[in-house]
């Protein structure tokens, strides 16, 4: 019986299509890519994504028969490709130690593992990382609505205990926001679904000041500074500032020492020295 044609093997192209390696021509996993087209390319990895992405495939039954497997395939790709993806698909009981193993390794060589338990959702996996090559993150943003209600549900919901339900109570019965910042506890309390810990969760949000670590950092040095520096006062000696102050200072007539010269308030009808009269 004669043996059953090769698929060709073509360059890895640039296209719409996930470029295979030959080498995974029987894996059943080629079944499972779908919505997206494939072809066979001479490629290092198993499978190139794109033009920065490319991946992996290893089965952990395979990994327990052929351990060092995984690190050739790793030393032959080198630093190839940005994303780099490792498919492990989990087909043993017994998978902790190995998928454990097998991270570290990820880690080492800047690779990102992706553990799938059924060659479906490996494919699955495959196939959305192709179809949303150059599509952009708004995508997978959040979107938040610019209606009032939604701005305002979503500021009181960023308070914990707080839910939804509660910001309907709260809006219906008090009001707008500056209404509820200004609203008394008991006045909070009479409202269904309004305990004392959501209460008291509703008024540290709007009284209590706000903490990060940088204005607590700068209270510390603060504080600290304001700590040492009547320690270094006291531990100067006070025949230095009583020189300090002589040395700076005048005698008047009668030998009495007055103050620093800059610290003379000027008397306008007191005639200037000789030395100090503009010419």
């Amino acid at each position: 019986m004669a043996a059953a044609p090769k698929p060709p093997v073509v360059q890895a192209g640039t296209g719409n299509s996930i470029i295979v390696n030959p080498c995974q021509r029987l894996n059943p996993l080629l079944d499972c890519i779908r919505n997206v087209s494939k072809e066979f390319g001479d490629i290092i990895p198993d499978f190139q994504l794109g033009r920065t992405t490319c991946a992996l495939f290893l089965s952990l039954k395979y990994h327990r028969l052929h351990p060092e497997y995984i690190h050739q395939r790793i030393e032959k790709l080198g630093n190839m490709f940005s994303l780099r993806i490792l498919m492990l698909l989990c087909d043993v009981t017994q998978h902790q130690d190995a998928i454990r193993e097998i991270t570290k390794t990820c880690l080492i060589n800047n690779i990102t593992v992706m553990v799938a338990w059924s060659n479906e959702e490996a494919g699955a996996y495959l196939s959305s990382f192709k179809a949303f090559e150059h599509k952009p993150p708004d995508m997978i943003k959040e979107r938040l609505e610019k209606d009032f209600n939604s701005m305002y549900r979503t500021s009181l919901t960023t308070i914990p205990k707080v839910n939804k339900t509660d910001v309907e109570t709260l809006r219906s019965h008090i009001g707008s926001i500056a209404s509820v910042a200004t609203a008394s506890a008991e006045q909070m309390h009479n409202l269904p679904g309004l305990g004392q810990v959501k209460v008291r969760r509703i008024k540290d949000a709007f009284e209590k000041p706000f903490w990060n670590n940088s204005t607590n950092s700068t209270f510390k040095t603060r504080e600290s500074a304001d700590i040492t520096r009547p320690q270094i006062k006291e531990n100067q000696p006070m025949e230095s500032e009583s020189e300090s102050a002589i040395t700076n200072s005048q005698q008047d007539g009668r030998g009495r020492a007055t103050s620093p010269t800059w610290d003379i308030e000027l008397d306008p009808s007191a005639s200037l020295p000789d030395s100090d009269v503009p010419v």
